[in-house]
């Protein structure tokens, strides 16, 4: 039999700052802290995107070991830091016994950029002789999941997802079945991101980032009618999860109940798109809900992946619209408007609403789209409850979580 699985502790940051009480802050503004991207390397498109939500220069030296610090690549340090603000939530120390029996699963989209570019402008530029082994051991996807592991000396499995945007639910998910089913103890999950100049750069010349019009200034706004792309950001977020009587045994502060999560394939998407399968993923969502015994009256709120894109936001408003066809829409959260797309802030937002609260309206969001029938949440009080988790990928993926509060 699966038991319960919690939340006992969340450790995030980016933009907004360090710490959930940052996010929410951010959530509550309406605002998103966005930073001029560097351009001097000319790789920018002359009118393209400017802004994303970046970390900056950030003291992490109360969360990371600065000696370990310096063998670390960006994405590292920020997982490790979210890790290390998770475990401390939860009340759990280095001398814990289930560190033994802890797994990590953490998701990125593009992996430590900086590193990996360094790596090849040094082989590029002065042959493979020159390739540093520091950079090469940092470059690859799994090694902020490594370094928690190696920080926190979590001794389970180590998995790290790569499945763009649904990510980070995928990763909570797959931790989360670990955790129920008794493999594990604990594990910590979650998301990290960097987002480069030359990132940056690539995903704007892909048509993906928002961009400044002559009639408006450059912004995310999902589901708004007016809406050109999303804003790039970059962060962490870790969970740790464990399962109920473990956390009420040892006397933690749980912070939301995870009942369960799904994953899903469109295959009429491109592999750097979004496709027209709504009505295919929209019945994976509701075999999510039917399997805990739920319907879609039961959700209270919605934490949507929308970040601005015109294809993606349609396909999300069309998902939503056909699993609450019968039942009207619940509230309507997008907080990647504020978070920005990667990091995790969507997934520290998703535990904010299951313990309820008020959130700002959603940043962006001005003209309705007609086309989507669609209005994310104005601003006001959430009564908490259970809520619905989404996020959709380019290239096919998509990704549910069910959170309620505790």
């Amino acid at each position: 039999m699966r038991e319960p699985v919690v939340v006992s502790g969340i450790g995030t940051l980016g933009s907004f700052g360090l710490g959930v009480e940052a996010l929410q802050a951010a959530l509550l503004s309406g605002r998103p802290a966005t930073t001029e991207v560097d351009r001097s390397e000319s790789d920018h498109a002359p009118c393209g995107a400017r802004l994303a939500a970046l970390v900056g220069r950030v003291d992490l030296s109360s969360w990371v070991n600065p000696a370990a610090a310096r063998r670390m690549s960006g994405p590292s340090k920020l997982a490790v830091a979210a890790a290390r603000m998770a475990v401390r939530q939860a009340g759990l120390g280095d001398q814990d016994d289930g560190w033994q029996d802890t797994a990590v699963v953490m998701s990125t989209a593009f992996g430590p950029a900086d590193f990996t570019e360094r790596l090849i402008r040094a082989i590029a530029i002065a042959g493979p002789a020159t390739a540093s082994p520091f950079h090469f051991t940092e470059s690859v996807a799994n090694a902020p999941a490594a370094q928690i592991a190696i920080d926190c000396h979590a001794r389970g499995p180590n998995v790290t997802v790569t499945q763009r945007e649904a990510g980070a639910l995928i990763a909570v998910g797959r931790a989360v079945a670990q955790v129920a089913s008794g493999r594990v103890r604990r594990a910590l999950a979650g998301s990290v991101e960097e987002m480069t100049p030359l990132l940056h750069a690539l995903l704007d010349r892909f048509g993906a980032l928002a961009r400044a019009t002559p009639e408006l200034a450059e912004a995310a706004r999902p589901f708004d009618r007016r809406r050109n792309g999303l804003l790039a950001g970059e962060g962490a977020t870790v969970l740790v999860l464990e399962r109920e009587a473990d956390a009420a045994a040892r006397g933690a502060t749980v912070l939301a109940r995870v009942r369960a999560g799904a994953s899903a394939f469109d295959p009429t998407a491109s592999r750097v798109g979004w496709g027209r399968g709504a009505a295919r993923l929209a019945l994976a969502v509701r075999a999510l809900l039917a399997r805990l015994g739920l319907g879609p009256r039961d959700v209270d709120a919605v934490v949507s992946g929308a970040s601005g894109t015109r294809v993606g936001d349609r396909l999300e408003a069309e998902v939503l619209r056909a699993v609450f066809s019968e039942t009207g829409m619940p509230a309507i959260l997008s907080p990647k408007s504020i978070t920005g797309e990667y990091g995790g802030g969507h997934l520290g937002a998703a535990v904010l609403a299951a313990r309820g609260g008020e959130f700002g309206p959603t940043a962006g969001f001005e003209e309705p789209d007609p086309t989507l029938a669609l209005r994310p949440h104005a601003g006001g009080s959430l009564r908490g409850g259970r809520v619905l988790v989404s996020s959709l990928a380019a290239g096919g993926a998509g990704a549910w979580l069910v959170l309620e509060r505790a």
